[in-house]
Order: C-alpha cells, then sequence, then structure tokens
C-alpha cells in the first residue's frame, strides 16, 4: 500500500480580455479580422455551434466527448468538429485516460462578444 496523498490543486483560469474593440467603435486590423473570422467560421457550422454550445453549458465548464457526441453524426465526424473548434482557439482539450475532456476557451468568448458589444 501506498503512503501517497492525493491533494486537488485549483485551476486558475487566465483572465479573459477581448482582442478587439468593439465593431462600432473602430475598424479591426487585418490580424484580428483573420483571427475573429476563423473563430465565426468555425461555429458556422451547425455540428459545430452544438458541439461548442454543449461544451459551454455542460455541468462544471467542461465535458467529456464522450459526453457530447450524441449530435446525429459519427464519431470520428465529431472528432474534425472538435479539432476545428480547438484550431480556431475555440476549445482546449486535455487528455485523461482515454477520453479527451473539452472546455471553451474563455479569451475566445472574450473576444467575440467585444467585438460584438455596441460601444459606449
Amino acid at each position: 500500500m501506498s503512503n501517497l496523498k492525493l491533494v486537488e490543486l485549483p485551476v486558475v483560469e487566465p483572465e479573459a480580455v477581448p482582442c478587439c474593440p468593439p465593431v462600432t467603435s473602430a475598424a479591426l486590423s487585418e490580424a484580428d479580422s483573420v483571427r475573429m473570422a476563423a473563430m465565426f467560421k468555425a461555429l458556422a457550422d451547425p455540428v459545430r455551434l452544438r458541439l461548442f454550445s454543449r461544451v459551454a453549458s455542460h455541468e462544471g465548464g467542461e465535458a467529456c466527448v464522450c459526453d457530447i457526441q450524441d449530435v446525429g453524426v459519427s464519431q470520428p465526424t465529431v472528432s474534425h468538429h472538435l479539432k476545428k473548434l480547438r484550431e480556431a482557439g475555440l476549445l482546449t482539450s486535455e487528455r485523461r485516460g482515454t477520453w479527451v475532456y473539452y472546455r471553451v476557451a474563455p479569451e475566445a468568448l472574450a473576444a467575440m462578444a467585444g467585438l460584438l458589444s455596441a460601444a459606449r
């Protein structure tokens, strides 16, 4: 028997900072427009939007692929769509044993929300 003790460490989330000024306040730079277009393009697919929504709304803020894969497409297609969401910077992932857990990247949500908010 081992004398090792399991200690749970807190998860530190980076503070989410919008990348861009609201679209009504200033023109986007070329770099910002490329970055934001990739995010919106990834979400423009109905299956990806459903997967993103399932991760975002899942209890605890993260979801195992085993809990969100029932979106009407095959498992390899789900993996493809999750990969596209990760590549666009919308999701982060962590492998735990045989399963992969996904979280919404807080900076991505902040960037999209900031861009679409009205300037004050």
